[in-house]
């Protein structure tokens, strides 16, 4: 299982590389069903892989200067500040076994597990069906405050980036070019992910040669995406990537769902 795992780590950052989001969605599901960890580490390796990879993705735009380190860190700040507080006190406060519906018992795994899947049918609804981004310029410093706490608890509870909260709030909100919006937004996930599990890893076991073969495997995948994205149109493959999240979301519920009715 672990060679398939991370054939599956390259393909999410060859996806990453193809087509600009998405991929890194992709991570828990491996972590959860094909190394079989407890969601609540693989949300925490999430945060190293996702943020590691968006670290390789931005780097590129700093050097193109398709970043603003400005916005970034007001938007950043917020979400940061949500994110790492929800993973160091509240995340080890929340009890394995939350209640009970009869003789079946609702765990914290499990409601993470049922969370992240609702998320990836979102992720898989923008991708299939992507909103007309129009630019606009109005600078509203509330409003961008309100989607980094937002962020910050997607990436808290299920250590995912949050890129598709990002995007819509720099080029509406903050009236970012979508090139710039895109560099910004892999900056911001960098900052908010890696110094939450920096800041948050003691709650887990760290298995770093895992770790950070998992993250090779999917740096690897980027760069290789990175050299295809010119001749293969992702518009065209967005739409396919987000069946297969949609479908991927849909199996997580299914089975987590079976698997609660046998436990009853």
């Amino acid at each position: 299982m672990e060679i398939l795992a991370y054939i599956a780590a390259f393909v999410v950052g060859l996806s990453l590389g193809l087509l600009g989001a998405g991929g890194s969605i992709l991570t828990v599901p491996i972590l959860v069903y094909l190394l079989k960890l407890d969601v609540v580490t693989a949300t925490t390796y999430s945060l190293f892989i996702v943020g590691l990879t968006s670290l390789a993705g931005g780097t590129k735009s700093i050097i193109n200067g398709l970043v603003s380190m400005r916005i970034a860190l007001i938007f950043g700040t917020p979400s940061l500040v949500t994110a790492f507080s929800i993973r160091h006190w509240l995340l080890p406060e929340i009890k394995q076994d939350l209640f009970a519906i009869g003789r079946l018992v609702i765990t914290k795994d499990l409601l993470l597990l049922l969370f992240f899947a609702l998320l990836m049918i979102a992720t898989a609804y923008r991708m299939i069906r992507p909103l007309k981004l129009k630019e606009r310029d109005t600078h509203n410093y509330v409003q961008v405050a309100f989607y980094g706490v937002l962020t910050g608890i997607v990436t808290g509870f299920l250590g995912a980036g949050g890129g598709f909260l990002i995007i819509p709030a720099l080029v509406l909100v903050l009236g970012l070019p979508m090139k710039k919006a895109v560099g910004t937004s892999l900056i911001i996930i960098t900052l908010n992910t890696l110094i939450t599990f920096f800041g948050t890893m003691h709650h887990v076991r760290i298995d770093w040669t895992l770790l950070l073969t998992f993250s090779a495997c999917s740096i690897t995948g980027i760069f290789v995406g990175l050299g295809f994205n010119r001749k293969v149109p992702a518009e065209k493959l967005k739409p396919a990537f987000g069946w297969f999240v949609l479908a991927m979301g849909i199996y997580i519920i299914i089975t987590e769902l079976s698997a609660l009715h046998a436990r009853g």
